[in-house]
């Protein structure tokens, strides 16, 4: 029932920036608080799933899709610049870090999505019980990590755990007896270890298609981390999926192409690709 409004918070912070409105930034601000604080968000790798199930943003459908990711990004970003608050910084940074480790093409292109399913299971790749955990951190370092992310024996989904930050760290760190910046230093380094174990398991499906339309949604993204966030990486990674995306998919007329695979690209072009590609290299101009 719920699919991530990007476009819409996007609209209501410019509302917001024009007529000072506060009820319009703290729509934006509840909805990315709760849609980082979820399990739509992969809390161990960044990035956002496709949509949530639920009502709560909880469970989500597994499956991660670029154009959302690229839409998200520039919003977070945003409202990190209306806010000054460094969590939603975090956020569009892990979303950008997730790219470039897991969706960018060895030519410089973006991937489209990967799937909801491994091994015949849907978000059998994301799921945890605290003894996989345990298991990966020990014993201690596992029981902050499973607090603080939601991780039970009961579980919150199918008798798994979907990782999910249901209470600020300050809360989590009374309960736990220690300062909320000795857990986030413990979780930090925790995340890492369990980031590394999941990459042992069998991963979805990856859609290595290259888009036209959603490559441009996210050169635009990474051009704006750059701007916004001064990663020279972000700048490099749009440099090099615009080079590309001229290169591999204009037509010798000058028209575009909609999409690459495998050395082959083809079908011409959309209406969206013209358009988000235009708008991609307008951002990348600018950064």
């Amino acid at each position: 029932p719920k699919f991530p409004p990007a476009t819409g918070l996007s609209l209501l912070l410019r509302q917001h920036r024009r007529s000072g409105d506060t009820h319009a930034r703290h729509m934006v601000e509840k909805t990315l608080d709760a849609m980082a604080q979820g399990g739509m968000y992969d809390q161990i790798g960044g990035g956002f799933a496709r949509y949530s199930t639920d009502e709560r943003w909880l469970v989500p459908h597994f499956e991660k899709m670029l154009y959302d990711n690229a839409l998200l990004a520039k919003v977070y970003l945003e409202t990190s610049q209306v806010t000054g608050e460094t969590f939603y910084r975090r956020v569009a940074t892990e979303i950008l870090d997730y790219v470039l480790r897991e969706m960018t093409a060895p030519e410089g292109g973006f991937y489209s999505a990967t799937d909801a399913d491994s091994e015949g299971a849907e978000g059998a790749f994301y799921v945890w019980s605290p003894a996989g955990i345990e298991a990966v951190l020990g014993k201690e370092e596992a029981r902050r990590f499973c607090a603080y992310y939601d991780i039970t024996e009961q579980g919150n989904w199918e008798g798994k755990s979907i990782p999910n930050t249901p209470q600020p760290i300050q809360i989590a760190a009374a309960g736990l007896g220690i300062s909320p910046e000795a857990l986030q230093r413990s979780l930090d380094e925790a995340r890492l270890k369990v980031y590394e174990a999941r990459r042992q398991r069998v991963p979805p499906g990856l859609d290595d298609k290259i888009v036209t339309a959603w490559n441009g949604m996210m050169i635009g993204a990474m051009a704006e981390g750059y701007r916004v966030l001064g990663d020279v990486r972000y700048r490099e990674a749009a440099e090099r999926g615009a080079n590309f995306l001229l290169t591999a998919l204009v037509r010798p007329d000058g028209g575009l192409l909609r999409t690459y695979r495998a050395g082959r690209a083809h079908v011409n072009a959309y209406l969206e690709d013209y358009a988000y590609l235009s708008e991609a290299l307008i951002d990348l101009y600018e950064a």
